[in-house]
């Protein structure tokens, strides 16, 4: 009996499983070739062509996504894509400015060692010419090579004096440097995940084509002038466009929106009276003096180089060493003016004053034009933009509350 009851449970177990199996093979469903996408991946796409839409911010037909045509007009005129095509031509101009700015510095180098040689080498001529007594057609040949050495030397330092190059290789790092910034600045906005606008886009166009201007890459018809009349900063930003009036941002309500308080206004007026007061007025003093400086040093050397190579002409005519003289004294003169000169690279110096007084003149257009906003959602966030104008000057936020107070003390601690 109890074989026979053993034997029922096993084949009703049997049964139970073989039925079960039956129902599971039953409920797959192998679906055919041609079938329609499953429901999960139907909602992820409608959810892309719906992001899609939104990217392109036009009313392009929801079947002409569907059939996956993405190379459209539409698409290709979307802000983002812009936005894209923008930071393309700024990487490219970053490379740009760092290869020439390479090339101008080799310049600067290449020049002075080359000038310096010629120079003391005519100027060794005259002293060999003066001294060894030699007459007839050695004499000639001397004072010739020495004359022709020191004519040289003057053509090229009127070149070399004309185009600055260790200036123009400090334009072309600036340049550089700025066009990083924004290529940095877009790519964070790209990286947010914000809406990309049509203002954005106009922006950045506007940025791009100021530092175009600001730093020129030919040399011809659109250098910069090397010695203006006297110190102006570098302006590398495009105009603000201001809208509204102090009367009306008045009688706005002042409690703490988005960041901003009365006090956060009063200690940014504050910094940009110390940065007029104190920081541009020093770099428009030390701009002028390296601006005389560069002048002067400019002009002495071809003269001094002139003049050699008009005294060597005469070398052996009287008294060969009173004679040779002269020139002897105003090659090396010129030598070591062209090694201050350039080697110093004061017309360098010069561009860094400019380049560092446009710096503060764009900060405080900054801070003008966002106090100036009348709308206060419309500005950036008050304590972000504190930290931002703290760390542009070197200072923690915290010192940057108290550069009002200290009346002889600089704005930055950077520059």
């Amino acid at each position: 009996m109890a074989s026979m009851h053993t034997s029922t449970i096993f084949f009703s177990s049997f049964s139970l499983c073989s039925s079960k199996r039956v129902n599971v093979n039953a409920s797959i469903h192998v679906p055919r070739p041609n079938s329609a996408l499953p429901k999960n991946n139907i909602s992820i796409r409608s959810k892309l062509i719906e992001g899609l839409s939104t990217l392109t911010n036009s009313s392009l037909p929801l079947s002409l996504l569907e059939n996956n045509d993405l190379s459209n007009s539409a698409i290709s005129n979307s802000p983002t894509i812009q936005l894209h095509a923008i930071l393309e031509a700024v990487s490219d101009r970053i490379e740009m400015h760092r290869n020439i700015g390479e090339q101008r510095q080799n310049w600067n180098n290449l020049l002075l060692n080359n000038i310096n040689m010629i120079t003391l080498t005519a100027t060794t001529l005259t002293g060999v010419a003066a001294a060894s007594g030699a007459v007839g057609s050695q004499l000639l040949a001397l004072k010739l090579s020495s004359t022709l050495l020191f004519s040289a030397a003057t053509c090229m330092l009127l070149v070399i004096n004309k185009i600055q190059p260790s200036q123009l290789a400090e334009e072309q790092r600036n340049a550089t440097r700025l066009f990083k910034q924004l290529w940095t600045q877009i790519q964070t906005k790209m990286s947010l995940g914000s809406l990309i606008t049509e203002e954005d886009v106009e922006s950045s166009m506007e940025k791009v084509l100021a530092l175009d201007k600001a730093h020129p890459l030919p040399l011809l018809g659109a250098m910069l002038e090397k010695f203006p009349a006297e110190y102006e900063p570098a302006v590398w930003w495009p105009e603000k466009r201001r809208e509204g009036n102090a009367a009306a941002r008045k009688t706005m309500e002042r409690n703490s929106s988005n960041g901003w308080s009365e006090e956060l206004e009063t200690e940014l007026r504050e910094v940009m009276e110390v940065m007029k007061r104190k920081d541009i007025e020093d770099y428009e003093r030390l701009g002028n003096i390296a601006l005389k400086i560069n002048k002067s040093l400019a002009i002495a050397g071809p003269i001094l180089s002139g003049i050699a190579a008009i005294g060597s002409a005469f070398v052996g005519n009287d008294d060969g060493l009173f004679s040779g003289i002269v020139p002897i004294m105003a090659g090396s003169m010129a030598c070591a003016v062209n090694s201050l000169e350039h080697g110093g690279q004061i017309g360098m110096v010069f561009e860094m004053y400019r380049n560092c007084g446009g710096f503060f003149g764009m900060l405080g257009e900054s801070i003008e034009s966002t106090l100036e906003e009348n709308d206060m959602e419309k500005r950036e966030n008050g304590e972000i933009f504190e930290m931002k104008v703290a760390m542009m000057l070197g200072r923690s936020v915290l010192e940057l509350r108290q550069v009002a107070s200290c009346m002889d003390e600089f704005a930055s601690k950077l520059f």
